[in-house]
């Protein structure tokens, strides 16, 4: 039977990445959720995002989503969040982008936090879909 054949090897390696990407993006939700708060105020900027308290909370749970991945049963919920959050990412970049004003009032959303989260549905689902 001709046609490509995947070893375990090839499939704990893809996982295993998964569970890297998915780790890492956890830490960094998890920091940014935190450092949100302490750096930026009550309402204030953090470097050029927009932010405010809801928004802390979101990435801070979106982080400890991602550890919770990356990190149980040997990440094997890795590729899932990997998928979900990357879908997640790419439904509040087009809503970022469709209701500017509502979400700039209720999560402190600007232009730049809505082309981050486009890089971020893009990297996601990439390392979602893409490592298989």
């Amino acid at each position: 039977m001709a046609g490509a054949t995947t070893t375990q090897s090839e499939v704990q390696t893809a996982g295993g990445q998964q569970k890297t990407i998915a780790l890492v993006f956890g830490s960094v939700f998890a920091l940014v959720g935190i450092l949100g708060p302490i750096l930026g105020g009550a309402n204030g900027d953090l470097i050029v995002f927009g932010r405010n308290y809801l928004h802390d909370a979101i990435h801070l749970a979106s982080g400890l989503a991602g550890l919770a991945a990356g990190a149980y049963a040997g990440g094997k919920f890795a590729g899932d969040y990997l998928k979900a959050f990357g879908a997640i990412y790419l439904v509040v970049t087009v809503a970022g982008f469709a209701l500017m004003g509502v979400f700039a009032e209720l999560i402190g959303l600007n232009m730049a936090d809505n082309v981050l989260h486009l890089v971020l549905a893009v990297a996601l689902l990439g390392a979602g879909f893409g490592l298989e």
